[in-house]
């Protein structure tokens, strides 16, 4: 009874985060679009909040998603790692980790990419300009290249990692192997 409530709560707070983080990244799409297609990013997001600029949330909503997706997607892989009692732990919680943020790396450089990129065909002056009114550097045209860097990065290092990854029935010897290695290779990169 007690490992079903502990198994409840980290699932209770796996689909939290995830929550948060997919309501988090709808908001900054919003406020992306926002800045994409008129003039209002310096508007009040919400007027209950007339302080909160559309733009500041949206800085402020990315950063939330970074954090709640690889958060959730860390507990994601964590729990199915452990779902079988008789099967030892097959990958540490680094390469579990490593993984989980470039997969989310990946996604949310994919996003960032592409409303950069739109923004850039909407209104082209705006790659030299600074990113945000929060700081006074990166421009937009170097956020998109470190966008890709990161896309890059992900997408290598989670195809790397979930090719690894032991397959359910494959003997123990060949997974125990391949977790050998991914660790390494995690150990290298920190």
């Amino acid at each position: 009874m007690r490992i079903l409530s502990q198994d409840s709560r980290r699932l209770a707070v796996e689909s939290a985060t995830f929550g948060l983080g997919y309501t988090a990244v709808l908001i900054w799409s919003g406020s992306a679009l926002v800045a994409s297609f008129t003039d209002g990013e310096a508007n009040p997001y919400w007027p209950a909040i007339p302080h909160l600029r559309t733009d500041t949330l949206g800085v402020i909503c990315f950063a939330v998603a970074i954090v709640t997706l690889c958060t959730s997607r860390y507990l994601q892989l964590k729990r199915r790692g452990s779902g079988a009692p008789a099967r030892p732990a097959s990958r540490t919680s680094g390469v579990l980790a490593v993984q989980a943020v470039a997969e989310i790396a990946v996604v949310l450089g994919t996003a960032l990419v592409a409303y950069l990129s739109l923004n850039a065909f909407t209104h082209p002056e705006t790659l030299r300009l600074q990113l945000t009114h929060l700081w006074p550097w990166p421009s937009e045209g170097t956020v998109r290249v470190i966008g890709l860097a990161f896309v890059l990065a992900g997408a290598t290092t989670s195809r790397y990692l979930r090719a690894g990854a032991p397959r359910p029935g494959q003997p123990v010897a060949i997974a125990e192997e391949a977790s050998a290695a991914t660790s390494g290779v995690a150990s290298l990169h920190s």
